[in-house]
């Protein structure tokens, strides 16, 4: 296989599977990654999955903010591929990375700094649970720099049509996170016993190493990153186009995130188990939203370079290929977790008197798993013509849903799962709205073009 797979010309499906398996591979890779550390940190106790999910709010916060610059670098870098400027895309490209580190010690520095007022938002009930959520907010938010630049070292790869560095670089971090979870959490060998904070350095180490892994393949490219200038002077006017097109899709990350935080501290108010049931619930879920994402990305890079080539056919083409594996992916995302959930919650925690809780949760939630993931993909497509502020838009709005709807629905008989079906039904409203949204707007762009 060649490094960088042309997404030009050819047979679309084939290019687009080629681009898009080791993306969905490394979305597999990095649920696997977060997997591995509540597998671990579950043999603790639900009281240390609940610190680190309240912990762990903050750093999918910064994920959203991190789209910042991915998502910027990606589009802009993938349009000037197609127009045939490497020039202008290394430049855009220098400018996402530089981007990235800014925010990322921003983040970190705000993070460590108020790592008391930020779990004490959640109104956590445990002293131990508060204490333990603090040591891993400091830890990985801290240092979230690394994760900030592996997210838009991962955009600008795809962008250039070779996915393989991420997966490479990804598999990379989960085998050295795989090793460390144990011996840091529960002191093996002459490590000591460090529990939380353990699995909160285990992550770190392998993000930075991830980082290590992109800058070598960087080094070694000869399409887009040996023509960049990293040092030099920020080139604003570039730093101004990624940022127009990568706002809308960080406050949407980060909005849908702040939601989250709120719903999240509906749920603490039926206890620290179920803030636990919620961590390792979305964990499991993402299966399917991380695929989808990873999906996402490569149809995101695929209509970019084509968009820029001016090839709206090979666009509507390569959109509707993605759809087909999309659906079918969502289909069994839902099947699994309806058809399975006690034996996939009990993995995780085995507590008797949670796992009921977990298994309402799955239950639910595997409701939305098509409609959530034709939501993911349908804005990869969007983003890919630049056009961020449509699937924006309908997030925002149908996310903020979910906060009305769950104060009415956990007054009814539903109780905690009122919280549940709120965001499946906010989600299956999403993915109709932003489906119908997106073919009415490439209807236009086709009898335009």
């Amino acid at each position: 296989m060649q490094k960088h797979i042309d997404l030009l010309h050819g047979p679309v499906l084939s290019s687009l599977t080629r681009l898009a398996i080791p993306i969905m591979a490394t979305s597999l890779i990095q649920m696997a990654y977060n997997l591995t550390d509540m597998i671990w940190i579950g043999r603790l106790g639900s009281n240390a999955v609940a610190a680190v999910g309240a912990a762990g709010m903050y750093m999918w916060l910064s994920n959203g903010l991190a789209v910042l610059s991915k998502m910027g670098g990606q589009v802009t870098t993938g349009h000037s591929l197609g127009a045939g400027d490497a020039g202008e895309a290394a430049g855009y490209a220098s400018g996402a990375l530089q981007l990235a580190a800014f925010t990322g010690l921003l983040f970190g520095l705000i993070c460590a700094i108020f790592s008391v007022p930020l779990i004490g938002f959640f109104k956590l009930n445990s002293p131990q649970v508060i204490a333990d959520a603090q040591i891993y907010l400091k830890i990985t938010c801290g240092l979230v720099l690394f994760s900030f630049l592996n997210q838009t070292f991962t955009g600008l790869f795809t962008a250039i049509g070779n996915s393989r560095a991420a997966f490479l670089a990804t598999t990379t971090g989960l085998v050295i996170n795989f090793f460390m979870d144990p011996v840091l959490i529960f002191g093996i060998g002459f490590f000591p016993e460090l529990g939380v904070m353990g699995a909160a350095i285990a992550t770190v180490f392998a993000q930075m190493i991830v980082t290590c892994m992109f800058i070598l393949f960087a080094l070694r490219d000869d399409l887009l990153f040996n023509h960049m200038r990293l040092f030099s002077r920020p080139d604003f006017k570039k730093l101004r186009s990624l940022i127009t097109i990568g706002v809308p899709s960080c406050l949407q990350n980060m909005l849908f995130t702040g939601i989250s935080m709120i719903i999240a501290r509906m749920v603490a108010g039926y206890g620290d188990a179920a803030v636990a049931v919620q961590k390792v619930g979305s964990q499991i879920e993402s299966i399917s939203w991380m695929t989808a994402d990873g999906f996402a990305a490569a149809v995101n890079s695929f209509i970019a370079q084509n968009h820029g080539a001016g090839n709206s056919k090979r666009i509507r083409k390569g959109y509707k290929n993605a759809m087909v594996i999309v659906l079918i992916w969502g289909l069994f995302c839902t099947f699994l977790l309806i058809g399975c959930p006690a034996p996939i919650f009990r993995i995780f925690i085995t507590e008797a008197d949670v796992l009921p809780m977990g298994v309402d949760y799955l239950v639910i939630l595997g409701v939305s798993q098509l409609f959530m993931s034709v939501e993911i993909t349908t804005a990869g497509a969007f983003a890919g013509f630049g056009k961020t502020v449509p699937p924006s838009v309908v997030s925002i709005l149908f996310t903020a849903i979910r906060i009305p709807l769950a104060l009415i629905l956990v007054n009814t008989a539903l109780g905690l799962n009122g919280i549940w079906w709120s965001i499946t039904i906010s989600s299956i409203l999403k993915g109709i709205i932003l489906l119908c949204w997106f073919l009415r707007f490439l209807k236009k762009m086709i009898k335009t073009s």
